[in-house]
């Protein structure tokens, strides 16, 4: 009782291996995976032949085929004779029902004999005319992966500043998912390669832009081919660069940076992503996040460095947090309104926290007092702790209005003050607008007007230092109707 897997090399007959043939020659039956390869035609006369061909059309996907393949070659390796298995290329490269054929005979105690055969990759390297560990651009490295799985992401497991070679792929309407999985992170216009029957005699290389890869004609001995992207662009080909400014031969300014003295950067250079979003200019939002981002592969260096924390404790850590929180997506739980989903968000922290936890934790301290009083506002509210609508909120900024104007002293002002401002952050809130955008926005609108008022002044020979408020005013509702009509602000 003995599974043996036979490897079938990569389609040419001459790349089965002497071991490969011996199995087969001494063998009275073999078991294919499938007999769309070109060497199963070449497989000794004598030896009878039977695949799983027919389940590929029986069941609804490739799991289910899997199993069923799993399951029947281990029952026919319980025989006295055993069973052979013949699966394409090498039997440990993109084979998953090898994987399942093992994990199975581990628990049922059968013996696995595996007979190693060539895989697609070295042909393909073959007609690429590439080292596998030299593919290009002086980075050493080669990616192999699978086309079913990774079509089936939303984004590719890759690092693109490595080569990539994709096997199986066997549809254009695979290579159409893929196309759209390889575009979230490469160039629509990203050269690629396919490969059609690396090592045979029908060998073909087609380059062609990514935006194409389903135009072609593909199939079961189809592989592709994805150079690096030209320009640093991967996340560990940043860490590298940032650990050697950390390094003894790197910056003196980045070695001598700590958690503490980077913190000012973290707050400007986000401020900095939020002005860029707020002025709409993307190639500006996308300098800022990489200074963003840069500030937090510095805290995670220095955390590295000091045995506090690594770049993957982070990156782990968040990835958990949003599968854990995200039930409804990544289990069982059905969610039927955005309400349904917060409270479940914060049921999830709470238990999270463990007991004695509030709603509020995990405001952070240093946030903009107005989010703030935003933010604190909406976590009561998601327990019902809020004013009905906006015309009560209204009546309570009048009310705070009302107090205020009867203040007496700076310290009942000040707190008077603060009530009114944390009123007017929750009636924005149930008006729908985010407060500290529309103060910024107010803010910004400010200071193009002023400019402006300060520019008219100047063309018209005026000093604003010897003007009367009034002439300012009339000044300035002459430059809000020039603005209205031409300024970028709007109002």
């Amino acid at each position: 009782m003995t599974i043996t897997i036979v490897g079938l090399g990569p389609g040419d007959p001459r790349h089965l291996t002497r071991e490969a043939w011996e199995v087969f020659s001494s063998a009275q039956e073999v078991w294919l995976r499938t007999t769309r390869h070109p060497t199963v035609a070449h497989l000794p006369d004598h030896l009878a032949q039977h695949s799983f061909d027919d389940l590929y059309k029986s069941e609804q996907d490739f799991a289910s085929v899997y199993r069923a393949i799993t399951a029947e070659v281990l029952r026919l390796g319980q025989r006295p004779q055993g069973v052979v298995y013949g699966v394409p290329g090498h039997p440990l490269v993109g084979e998953s029902t090898v994987q399942q054929v093992l994990a199975g005979a581990r628990e049922a105690g059968l013996p696995v004999r595996i007979v190693e055969g060539l895989s697609f990759v070295e042909p393909t390297l073959t007609a690429l005319g590439l080292d596998a560990l030299e593919p290009g651009h002086g980075v050493p490295g080669l990616q192999v992966c699978d086309g079913i799985e990774l079509a089936a992401r939303h984004h590719p497991p890759l690092n693109p500043d490595l080569a990539a070679i994709v096997g199986q792929v066997y549809s254009r309407s695979l290579a159409g998912d893929l196309k759209l999985t390889l575009m979230n992170q490469y160039p629509d216009e990203h050269p690629v390669a396919l490969v059609h029957a690396a090592g045979t005699a029908d060998e073909q290389v087609i380059r062609l832009p990514l935006y194409e890869l389903d135009r072609q004609a593909v199939g079961h001995l189809t592989s592709l081919y994805i150079p690096p992207l030209a320009a640093t662009s991967g996340f560990e080909g940043l860490q590298e660069t940032v650990a050697h400014l950390r390094a003894p031969d790197g910056c003196p300014w980045d070695r001598k940076q700590t958690h503490e003295s980077l913190r000012g950067g973290l707050l400007e250079e986000a401020y900095e992503a939020v002005e860029a979003i707020d002025a709409a200019d993307l190639d500006g939002l996308r300098e800022e996040l990489g200074d963003l981002l840069l500030q937090i592969v510095l805290h995670s260096q220095i955390a590295t460095e000091e045995g506090e924390f690594r770049m993957a404790d982070v990156i782990a850590a968040i990835d958990a947090k949003l599968k854990r929180r995200h039930p409804h997506v990544w289990g069982e739980q059905v969610v039927n309104s955005e309400q349904e989903l917060l409270l479940q968000w914060e049921h999830l922290k709470t238990e999270e926290k463990g007991e004695g936890s509030s709603l509020l934790d995990g405001v952070p301290k240093a946030l903009p007092a107005l989010l703030q009083a935003y933010t604190y506002g909406e976590r009561a509210a998601r327990v019902g702790f809020d004013w009905p609508g906006p015309a009560e909120v209204a009546e309570k900024v009048q009310e705070e209005m009302a107090e205020l104007d009867a203040a007496c002293t700076p310290k009942q002002v000040a707190a008077e003050l603060g009530d009114l401002l944390f009123a007017i952050a929750n009636w924005a809130r149930h008006l729908g607008v985010d407060p500290e955008t529309a103060l910024r926005q107010a803010n910004r609108r400010f200071a193009y007007r002023f400019r402006a008022l300060e520019d008219l002044a100047h063309q018209r020979g005026l000093d604003l230092g010897r003007m009367t408020i009034e002439e300012m005013d009339t000044l300035w509702e002459e430059v809000k109707r020039i603005t209205r009509l031409f300024s970028p602000l709007g109002k």
